[in-house]
Parts: C-alpha cells; structure tokens; sequence
C-alpha cells in the first residue's frame, strides 16, 4: 500500500481509505459491519499514530500553526467519539446506525478536510522531505503497533473517549 515514506502522503493515503470505508458502510449490498471494523482499527491508529510522532514535530516548525495543530488533536476526539456512538448502535443498517454513521461522517470528512489544507500543506511547505520521510516512518511504526494492538475495539475506543 505505502509506496513513499513521506508523513504527508501517508496521511492523505489513510484520508481517502477512510473514504472508501465510508462509502462501504453506507452500502447496502457491502459488509457494512467489516468496514466498520477496519474504519475503527484505522481511525484509531491513524489519530494516535499523528498525535504521539506527527504533531509534536510539525509544532517546532514556526510557519506551522500550533493553533491548528491542537484544534487537529481536539478533532480527533470528536471523531473518537462519533465513532463509539456509532460503534455502540446494535443493528448495522438501521435508522440509528445510518444517522451515526453520518455523524461519524461529517466530524471525519471535517477534520481531514482541515487537516489537509492547514497542518499538511504546511508541513508540505516548511518541512524537508527527508524529514518528512523520517515523521513517516514513526508514524507508520506507531500505526501499526496500534493496529497490532487492536486499537479499533470497542473498549479502547470507550477507553479512548473516557466514557
């Protein structure tokens, strides 16, 4: 899947995934509830992998905007929580899934869309490639190590949020 190390395209590899997930859960003839798990395991890892290797980093670049950056990480529980309040609904496909599944939707389109005009553009803009490529390999191995861990659960992601 990942052809380059640099942070940035990984990232925007992970954004269009997750849209693909979408378009899956939102399917009738798809296995709504496998998509659901790979989105969960994905979201999480993705969230966490960004917030232990990516920001930290891009906040030592003074054309990145710190402000941006925490508003990224205050995204990402938004999205946590959306996606326990659609992990927590019973019966995939029914009214209550669909209008989580829309909430989940719309706090995750919010932020990538965000992210990616603010955070990556500037990283893309004021970060050197080889270092970009060495925030890469960080978040790769801590999005896997994640994965490993089964980070997409139900009771992490409840652990996670704090509920």
């Amino acid at each position: 899947m990942a052809q380059t190390q640099d942070v940035v395209e990984l990232i925007l590899q992970d954004h269009r995934r997750m849209e693909d997930l979408f378009r899956l859960m939102r399917s009738v003839e798809a296995d709504r509830a496998a998509a659901l798990g790979e989105f969960a395991d994905l979201l999480i890892a993705h969230a966490l992998a960004e917030e232990a290797k990516v920001y930290p980093a891009l906040k030592r670049y003074k054309n990145i905007d710190d402000e941006e950056v925490e508003h990224g990480e205050h995204e990402h529980d938004e999205g946590n929580k959306a996606l326990l309040e659609l992990l927590q609904v019973e019966e995939v496909g029914s009214d209550e899934w669909d209008a989580k599944l829309e909430d989940l939707v719309e706090a995750v389109t919010h932020h990538a869309d965000e992210e990616e005009r603010t955070i990556l553009n500037g990283a893309r803009e004021n970060v050197a490639m080889r270092r970009r490529e060495e925030l890469g390999v960080a978040f790769l191995e801590e999005r896997e190590r994640q994965l490993k861990a089964g980070c997409g659960s139900v009771d992490n992601v409840r652990r996670i949020v704090g509920s």
